[in-house]
């Protein structure tokens, strides 16, 4: 699935995002990056952007990485945040780029769960980045996979 694909996907099945702004722009094997510029729509009183956008864009990265592998290990596998922890470093204004590049770690965790039937979380990280390089924020998010029975 390319990042295009993905985000005419996104219209349907993650509406909010997609009106927010969030958009996939890179998926290898490795890493996923996604972006979102504040605008009208996505910001707070304080005229940066809202938590929760940047938590859209942030999870976002992280999901879609695991989408093609689970559908690539030819099992139906669940997939489901469990926890999550934020800090924010800076007000994020402009666009601001999330990227996860855990791909190695997914690939254990859904070995782990397809291997044994057992399910397996896993903690993946999204570093945001505005257009001057600086870090805004960093999510973490802890994925619960299951193999569906």
């Amino acid at each position: 699935m390319t990042p295009a694909q993905f985000n005419r996907y996104m219209l349907w099945k993650l509406p909010s995002a997609f009106w927010c702004g969030v958009r996939l722009k890179q998926l290898t094997s490795v890493q996923a990056v996604t972006t979102v510029r504040l605008s009208w729509f996505n910001q707070n009183p304080f005229k940066s952007m809202f938590w929760a956008v940047q938590g859209m864009a942030a999870e976002l990265s992280t999901g879609a990485l695991m989408f093609p592998k689970i559908k690539d290990s030819g099992q139906k596998v669940s997939m489901l945040v469990v926890q999550n922890e934020a800090i924010f470093t800076k007000k994020a204004v402009g666009r601001i780029t999330f990227t996860c590049g855990q791909g190695a770690a997914i690939d254990h965790a859904l070995k782990h769960t397809i291997d044994t039937k057992e399910p397996a979380t896993v903690w993946l990280e999204s570093i945001g980045i505005d257009e001057n390089g600086v870090q805004v924020a960093v999510f973490k998010f802890k994925w619960s996979l299951k193999v569906k029975t």
